[in-house]
């Protein structure tokens, strides 16, 4: 049994919160493949007993790792008034929370989607929860204002704006510059047929 002492015990919500802290900045050092309860235990300073009681799995706490990482998604989605400015100061947001999280992780969990059968897409599913993203919003809203005729939106041209933001944080491993997001942004404009 492992000694605990009294006067440091954490219970619930902040016994919780530490564990996935734990997870992710285990998954971030190790990656999936040298991921293991008894890690996440010792980081964690409590005892695998205490994991196991929430999570029966490591892939279980990997995801539930995963989930606090991404929160959960009670922040607004930007509002500026326009296509533009809504998709800019969503990237913007991303680059100032967790987007370096979010490239580090995608080059961790290769032996995750190995082990699982899940995919980066399948995964992103499971973290939204039925939710829609940030992209998908801004699109409905643009539709809305009559910036964006529905008629020519396939699923590509939705999420053409979030997919290069995502490829670009995922080559470069770093924000992405103001300049390049605008960039971005005026491309996705042009595959939604968006017109200045």
């Amino acid at each position: 049994m492992d000694p605990i002492d009294k006067q440091t015990r954490r219970r619930g919500a902040e016994l919780e919160t530490a564990i996935l802290d734990a997870a992710r900045d285990e998954l971030l050092a190790r990656g999936y493949a040298g991921f293991t309860i008894e890690g996440v235990a010792e980081r964690a300073a409590t005892s695998r007993h205490v994991v196991y009681r929430r999570w029966r799995t490591r892939e279980e706490l990997a995801l539930a790792a995963l989930r606090h990482d991404v929160g959960p998604g009670t922040a607004p989605v930007p509002d500026t008034g326009s296509l533009r400015g809504d998709l800019i100061a969503v990237m913007v947001r991303a680059n100032e929370t967790r987007m370096s999280t979010a490239a580090l992780f995608s080059m961790h969990l290769g032996a995750f989607y190995q082990e699982t059968g899940m995919t980066p897409d399948t995964l992103r599913s499971e973290l939204l929860g039925g939710r829609a993203g940030s992209s998908e919003v801004i699109i409905e809203r643009a539709i809305a204002r009559g910036e964006v005729d529905p008629a020519g939106l396939t699923p590509r041209r939705r999420s053409v704006a979030a997919d290069l933001f995502r490829h670009e944080v995922i080559m470069t491993l770093k924000p992405v510059p103001r300049s390049v997001i605008e960039e971005i942004v005026d491309i996705a404009l042009d595959a939604l047929g968006v017109r200045d």
